[in-house]
Parts: structure tokens; C-alpha cells; sequence
């Protein structure tokens, strides 16, 4: 009777420890060294990735600003179509009477001169 007894006992002392060493490895303070020790790993290694991060958002906000000044620029330009087009008919006006005005002082210079030919010798 004392073989089954001494198991009993020995069960009971292995069950406390193997309680014990559970308590042991998973106490707050061991977790927390854990937590400080993978903290510390892996710090570094974010801290890049954020300096890398708030370096690649700096270059999409320079290429978005040039996007958006550039699509802005694209709309004031066909928004300006009407201008060109007034400017254009203006200029074609101002080159008819530029013509026109030709026209009349060849005419008025022609004219004297088929008045008072040139003498010949």
C-alpha cells in the first residue's frame, strides 16, 4: 500500500512544482523583462521605418502639391480658350484694317503719282 501511496505523494509534489515553476515563468515581473527585452530589439528597427515613412510622406505631399498645381494650371488654360479666341479674332481684325489702311495709302500715293509723271531725257 505504501507504492500507491508514495505516487499519490510524488504527484502532488510534481503537480506544486510544475504549478510553481507556471507561477515562476509567467510573474508580472519576468513579463515585463520579456517586454522591456523585445522593446529594446525591435525599437531600433521601428523607429527607421517611421523616419522612412515620414521621409516617403514628405515626397507624396511635394508630388501631390505638383499634381494639384499642375491640373490647376491645366483648367486655368482651358478656361482661358475664350480669351485666345477674342484675342484672335481682335488680331485678325486689327491686321484687315492694318490692310485696309495699305491699301488706302498705296492708293493716295499711286494717285500723285500718275499726276505728275517723271520727266524724261
Amino acid at each position: 500500500m505504501e507504492e500507491p501511496e508514495m505516487q499519490l505523494k510524488v504527484k502532488k509534489v510534481t503537480d506544486k512544482f510544475t504549478e510553481s515553476m507556471y507561477v515562476l515563468a509567467n510573474e508580472p515581473s519576468v513579463a515585463l523583462y520579456r517586454l522591456q527585452e523585445h522593446v529594446r530589439r525591435s525599437l531600433p528597427e521601428l523607429a527607421q521605418h517611421k523616419s522612412d515613412m515620414q521621409s516617403w510622406e514628405e515626397q507624396s505631399q511635394g508630388a501631390i502639391y505638383t499634381v494639384e498645381y499642375a491640373c490647376s494650371a491645366i483648367k486655368n488654360m482651358t478656361d482661358s480658350s475664350v480669351y485666345f479666341k477674342s484675342i484672335d479674332s481682335l488680331l485678325k481684325h486689327a491686321i484687315a484694317m492694318k490692310d485696309q489702311l495699305n491699301a488706302a495709302q498705296g492708293r493716295s500715293t499711286t494717285a500723285p503719282q500718275a499726276k505728275n509723271p517723271p520727266a524724261s531725257s
